[in-house]
Parts: structure tokens; sequence; C-alpha cells
């Protein structure tokens, strides 16, 4: 079996696990959900999210036992956080988990499979909604089958910005993040929302529903499954310098064009965030 012909076997399966994983999310929201803290208030985890990472893993693993693997509560419990070029599995079992606590709808499972260190395919079922986004290095973007294009806009006054806002234990990062939002909507912009999952979010701008996303502080997981749909549906992803993306700097803008992805990066200003594979 040639690679191409591989790495379809591949994903064919992260879908179908991606379904199951959506499932037991599903069934989890319809009951009582135990909920243990992890570092702050935002951060919460639940029996859920380790539940559904170890059903994803051990699923795939069966399937493909060389394959390599990052997984969010993998790396919570210590695992390390290290692409290789061996093909990898990054998995979010549930990307805003704050969201799936409150019973938010927006709740994905985000799986992003890279080989060589480049993104092959990613994959975000928003479970809620049921709806299944996928997409394949040179072969599109899809939401359930339908091809799916960002909206193509260049002009940033016209453009709807999704972000993300939390509170910031360093005060002049708070500062800063906040400041960020003030100057887009400054420029100004239709305006910013926050929906909760980096994944839905990449796929909202995918979807021609939302302009622009950035965001700094999230994690190789968040972004790995959703800045492929959003490249295959005609999108651009870059550094927040407007350099280039790169999986592990934890911070990014994918946009529905280069224009607007640039004007974003020169209104905005960086804080420090660290890396996904920075030594502990």
């Amino acid at each position: 079996m040639s690679a191409p012909e591989r790495w379809s076997e591949c994903m064919d399966h992260g879908v179908r696990v991606a379904a199951d994983a959506g499932k037991m999310i599903r069934e989890a929201l319809e009951k009582d959900i135990s909920i243990m803290q992890k570092s702050s208030p935002v951060d919460l985890v639940t029996e859920t999210d380790q539940r559904v990472e170890s059903f994803i893993i051990s699923s795939i693993r069966e399937k493909f036992p060389t394959h390599s693997f990052i997984g969010e509560e993998s790396v919570a419990a210590g695992a390390p956080s290290v692409l290789t070029d061996n093909p990898t599995w990054i998995i979010d079992p549930i990307d805003g988990t704050t969201n799936f606590v409150h019973r938010f709808p927006f709740v994905s499972v985000s799986i992003g499979f890279t080989v060589n260190k480049e993104v092959e395919f990613g994959i975000v079922y928003s479970c809620v909604e049921e709806k299944m986004y996928t997409a394949r290095r040179g072969k599109g973007a899809f939401c359930n089958g339908v091809p799916i294009k960002v909206s193509g806009q260049e002009d940033i006054t016209k453009s709807l910005i999704l972000t993300e806002m939390g509170f910031k234990k360093d005060p002049e990062n708070f500062k800063t993040m906040m400041a960020n939002m003030e100057a887009l909507l400054a420029i100004p912009v239709h305006g910013i929302r926050a929906p909760g999952s980096a994944a839905v979010n990449m796929c909202l701008v995918a979807c021609g529903a939302a302009d622009a996303y950035y965001h700094m502080g999230i994690h190789c997981w968040d972004m790995a499954g959703g800045a492929a749909i959003v490249t295959e549906a005609g999108g651009v992803v870059v550094d927040v310098t407007g350099g280039s993306f790169d999986l592990m700097s934890r911070r990014l803008i994918a946009a529905s064009s280069r224009t607007v992805a640039e004007h974003i990066a020169q209104k905005i200003r960086q804080f420090p965030c660290g890396r996904d594979d920075a030594e502990n």
C-alpha cells in the first residue's frame, strides 16, 4: 500500500473514531458531570475528557501500533509533547471543556495527523451540532461530506473576528489580551466573538461564517485539526507575527485571506506563551 493510500486509511479510521468519541460526549452531557479542577477555575477537566482520549488512542493504536500520539490529557499526566517525523496523531478529546461543563453547544473532538512534521489531514467533530469537518492535504475541506470554502474576505473593516478570552495570571498579559481586542474593534471590524473551542473557531473560518481567528496560549492539539481544514478551505494559517505557522508555537492567526491575516498581525501585540515542545 502506497503512503497516500495508507494515510487515506488512517483518515477514514480517524473519522469513525471521532464520531464514536462524539457520541460518548453527547451521552455524558445528558448525565451529571463529575468535574476535577486543574490549575485554574477556567482550566476544567472532566472524567469524560480522560475517558474519551483513552478511547481514541486505544482505538487508533490497535490498528496502527507503530504510530505516535500527542494528547492533551496524556501531556497533562506527564507524557512528552514532542513532534517527530513518525506518523503522529495529535488529539484534543474535548476541545471546549468549559463549554462542555456549562453545556454551551460548541464542543468538539479534534484530531490532527502529521507525517514528517507536516499535517496530512485534520478532523474536527462538533459533536453537539453533529458537524463533521474533514480535510486532507491537497484534497479540499468538507463539512458532513459537503465541500466548504472560506469567505475570501479581504477587507478587515467588513470582517467578523474570533478569539478567546480568559483570565491571565500575569496582569500584563491580561492587559495585552484586552488591548488587542480594543485595537481590532477600533479599526473598526464588524465584531469579535469567542465561541470557546479553538477547533470550532477554525472550522467557522473555514466555512465562511467568520473571517479570521487569532489566539495566543493554545496548544498543538487545539490547532492541528483545524489548521488543516482552514488551509484546505482556501484560507491561510500564519503566526501572530504574520510569519510561517509553527504547530508547536502555541499561537496562530487563521484567516479568509492573507490580507486580513496580515492586518491582524500588524494590530495585535504578542505576549509570551511558551512552546509545546519546550523542555520542562
